[in-house]
């Protein structure tokens, strides 16, 4: 069973207390979208999710794997998008078939052979998301994940989000902007 539940987080960064008394929990098939100002702790929330980050105070308790879609995308600009993929598909246990079908689920699959330094600021967020699609994980942590998709991208991302959670899945989502999706809504 997929879960996420953060207990009583708090949060300090460069000196200052972003966030305590922090308290959400997700079962599965629930997503949570997290807006704020900038600044506010929205990224540093999802790292301290991830486990990339310790809280100053609470626990995280994960029970699912987790992918995160942070602002870089950590592939390699050498590689084919395909090859970049792959290389991270297959430390999460996943092969070849889940990185076509993430690359199909987010309309880049005319693009897997294209090398990762090639790749526009939206393909390259895209092939962020590609990256957690083909994760397998059941956690997924979303840091601004339609900045910079155009209108057709967002839609795909809203439907490999709607897919994700009618599978059981959880998502923790944090972005200025609408996602397409309905998700109850957690300000910061």
């Amino acid at each position: 069973m997929t879960r996420l539940a953060l207990e009583g987080i708090a949060c300090f960064r460069g000196g200052r207390l972003l966030f305590e008394g922090l308290n959400l929990s997700l079962k599965p098939g629930e997503g949570m979208l997290v807006t704020g100002a900038n600044g506010v702790g929205k990224s540093s929330l999802l790292r301290i999710a991830a486990g990339l980050l310790a809280p100053a105070a609470g626990r995280v308790v994960r029970d699912g794997a987790v992918a995160l879609s942070a602002e870089t995308s950590a592939l390699d600009e050498d590689q084919t998008l395909f090859a970049a993929l792959a290389f991270w598909a297959r430390l999460d246990g996943g092969d070849d078939e889940a990185v076509a079908m993430a690359l199909a689920a987010i309309g880049l699959a005319q693009l897997a052979q294209v090398p990762v330094r090639l790749l526009s600021t939206g393909q390259r967020r895209r092939a962020t998301l590609a990256r957690v699609i083909a994760s397998g994980a059941g956690i997924w942590l979303l840091d601004e994940p339609a900045s910079g998709l155009d209108a057709a991208s967002l839609n795909e991302l809203a439907a490999a989000m709607a897919g994700h959670l009618a599978a059981g899945g959880v998502i923790l989502a944090a972005s200025h902007q609408p996602l397409g999706l309905e998700m109850r809504e957690f300000g910061l």
